[in-house]
């Protein structure tokens, strides 16, 4: 199984403001559904209630949560990230999508990440582990202008640990 997050941090690696996104990028929502449709995705429980507390259409969610009664329609809840991993190492793959904590218990188990660079300094209260970059290279890095529809410009980049 290939263990892959995907995530949207500013230059600071702010991920979040009051349990929401900080900018509106339609073609980074669209990266992240062409990513994990029809894919795996392993979320904290705050990740889920941003969501709205409902699922993502054709995506399996599985949920960390520390209350062990927590149950919400639509999603699979365990305890913990070896707990999760192990009811998707039969997949080919699966998504790591959040939040701050979630992103740093998977660091180590990581084969790529999928991270979109948004070139702007924003105020938070989630940011992404600050990571040690030397285990992974860098393998695609595609640009983004601002434009009418997306007020910051950002980067695509693909990381994969070394082999």
């Amino acid at each position: 199984m290939v263990l892959k997050a995907i995530v949207a941090y500013g230059e600071n690696r702010v991920i979040g403001k009051d349990n929401d996104l900080i900018w509106h990028l339609p073609d980074d929502l669209k990266h992240f559904k062409r990513h994990t449709a029809g894919k795996t995705i392993i979320m904290g429980r705050k990740t889920w209630d941003s969501l709205g507390g409902r699922p993502l259409p054709k995506r399996r969610h599985i949920v960390i949560s520390r209350q062990a009664d927590f149950k919400a329609e639509g999603c699979e809840s365990v305890q913990s990230l070896e707990a999760a991993l192990a009811l998707v190492k039969d997949e080919a793959d699966a998504f790591i999508v959040g939040g701050a904590q979630i992103y740093e218990l998977a660091l180590p188990y990581l084969d790529i990440l999928e991270i979109t660079v948004v070139h702007a300094t924003l105020e938070g209260h989630a940011y992404f582990p600050d990571w040690d970059k030397s285990p992974f290279e860098c393998i695609t890095s595609l640009h983004h202008p601002a434009d009418e529809n997306h007020e910051y410009s950002f980067t695509f980049e693909t990381w994969k640990r070394k082999a």
